[in-house]
């Protein structure tokens, strides 16, 4: 594939998420000529989610893929060029400029780079999983635990995470089954958020228990679940299933360029600033404890405030 270079641009943001969004608006609107690699498909994790209801400005609610349609918009509106396009390789430095290819053979070069492509939730890999995302099936009950006030849910998972997404959903849910597919004795997850856990009397464990399907056509209406000791199947009956077994940050391509840390999550001094001068980490491409569209879209604000004051200092007007 041939390779074509463009134009040399102030700022790279590359992820088009809530944080590279909001990072493009700062950019854009304080003149800097502003690119965003949005990623091919676009819009991180929002453009899977229905019904966002805790974003401010919204007071009856917007769907995820609606929310990032405005952003994109508006960023577009003050002058950021976006293009649907994944980052393979970051060359260069600070001192002669970036260089970044992308899967298109397309080669764009940059003084300055945020990098804002956040994390994928891991999934089970179940037939019926991508299908009912949005629809019962959600890795974020901080996102969509309001939407299942009085009804029975499931956890999937045996660590912290998953014994505080449980604990949170009881706000809302009359039951939530935690499904371990280990022993209540292997658990991941600590003594004390796993006793917190088990002393609920609105949860149930179901140990040694596997998911092998999502149950329903339009939304969620059971899991066909095994358990991994007998082998008998059954079905459990609940409107939602929480996947609470990790998140991956995407950060895959950028692994020999800046510094990684637990989990390959980013790692930042001062909030959104890299280890290597001119890159800046926006959003939870870094964030492994709020990851929530308004921690994103606050820490994509930052990074680009970082990113202008970078580019004054190293390019002042004369």
């Amino acid at each position: 594939m041939s390779e074509t270079l463009f134009d040399l641009y102030d700022v790279v943001i590359i992820g088009s998420g809530p944080s590279g969004l909001t990072a493009a608006i700062y950019t854009s609107r304080a003149s800097l000529k502003t690119l965003v690699i949005a990623g091919n498909p676009p819009g991180g994790q929002l453009m899977i989610t229905t019904e966002v209801e805790n974003f401010p400005g919204f007071p009856n609610g917007v769907q995820g893929p609606e929310l990032i349609k405005y952003m994109r918009e508006q960023a577009a509106k003050f002058g950021s060029q976006i293009i649907d396009e994944n980052v393979t390789k970051i060359t260069g430095s600070a001192q002669q400029t970036f260089t970044l290819n992308t899967d298109s053979g397309h080669v764009y070069s940059a003084r300055s780079i945020i990098i804002a492509t956040g994390a994928s939730a891991k999934w089970l890999g179940l037939p019926n999983e991508s299908r009912l995302c949005g629809h019962g099936v959600s890795a974020c009950a901080t996102c969509d635990g309001f939407f299942f006030k009085n009804q029975e849910i499931a956890v999937v998972g045996g660590g912290d995470t998953a014994m505080e997404e449980a604990l949170f959903l009881t706000k809302f849910a009359s039951k939530v089954y935690v499904i371990v597919r280990a022993s209540e004795d292997a658990m991941k997850a600590s003594k004390i958020m796993k006793q917190r856990a088990l002393e609920c009397p609105k949860i149930e464990f179901l140990f040694n228990t596997e998911v092998l399907d999502v149950l329903g056509e339009k939304e969620v209406t059971g899991l066909k679940l095994k358990n991994n000791q007998t082998n008998l199947e059954a079905d459990l009956k609940v409107t939602g299933m929480f996947l609470a077994i990790g998140h991956r940050p995407n950060t895959e391509f950028i692994k020999d360029l800046i510094e990684l840390g637990k989990g390959d999550y980013a790692v930042v001094k001062d909030d959104v600033i890299s280890n290597v001068e001119g890159i800046f980490i926006s959003g939870d491409v870094a964030d492994h404890q709020y990851r929530q569209a308004i921690t994103a879209a606050g820490f994509g604000c930052m990074a680009a405030l970082d990113a202008e004051k970078f580019l004054a200092e190293k390019y002042p007007l004369k």
